[in-house]
């Protein structure tokens, strides 16, 4: 299997929290938004997929935050590491690329909330830029 057949495995920093996604999402998507630069500590890179294709093998370390009235983010209590993002009714979860293990064979696919971010640094890879949400609906 290729990188790009084979099923994503991910987890934190500790190994506390462990999964692995029953369904390949299409590709990242970068969030600029200030809770994003807070929580992951510059741009949040995710990816998308149902949540009930999302199967733990390890989660006893997994904590909720409540970061806003319509969501909630993931993260290991034990290590810190930034992992979920989960909209109110949404049946979809984001999970942090960077908690992907490597090779992922995905590639960036649009920047989201370009609006809000932060003034040291630029983004200049080309890709299309939403001033926020960069759902395509």
């Amino acid at each position: 299997m290729t990188g790009r057949e084979r099923a994503l495995a991910g987890g934190c920093l500790c190994g506390g929290v462990r999964f692995l996604l029953a369904e390949r999402p299409d590709g990242v998507v970068t969030c600029h938004c200030g809770q994003c630069l807070r929580f992951h500590g510059h741009i949040g890179a995710y990816v998308t997929v149902p949540r009930d294709t999302v199967i733990f093998d390890a989660d006893e370390t997994l904590s909720w935050y409540r970061s806003s009235a319509i969501a909630e983010r993931g993260f290991c209590g034990r290590c810190g590491s930034s992992l979920f993002w989960k909209g109110d009714g949404k049946t979809e979860i984001e999970i942090a690329a960077g908690s992907l293990d490597q090779p992922t064979g995905l590639t960036t696919l649009r920047h989201g909330y370009v609006a809000d971010k932060a003034d040291y640094y630029e983004i200049t890879d080309g890709l299309e830029q939403f001033p926020g949400s960069s759902e395509q609906e």
